[in-house]
């Protein structure tokens, strides 16, 4: 690698408060608040909005569309009409 063009790459704590997760990783993102630790330390915290957390689909919270049967229903309430010449295609 050449140096100086490469950001730093340090620890920094990623916080979801919505799901009450916070893990340490590394990462070139920075800001100016910190967190202590649990090893005593300060890092930089960076919040976000969704995480495994918090996400629908993690959490077993999420809908599933029934498309099939609004495909359907919306087939039966504007199909082909009589009357109308039928789609060339």
């Amino acid at each position: 690698m050449k140096p100086g063009i490469h950001p730093d790459y340090r620890p920094v704590v990623f916080r979801d408060a919505s799901g009450d997760l916070s893990f340490l990783t590394r990462s070139t993102r920075s800001s100016e608040k910190t967190i202590t630790w649990e090893d005593g330390k300060d890092y930089p915290v960076i919040d976000v909005e969704v995480s495994s957390a918090s996400h629908p689909f993690y959490t077993g919270k999420a809908t599933v569309l029934d498309t099939a049967g609004r495909v359907e229903k919306f087939r039966r309430r504007y199909g082909q009409r009589t009357g109308e010449p039928e789609a060339q295609g």
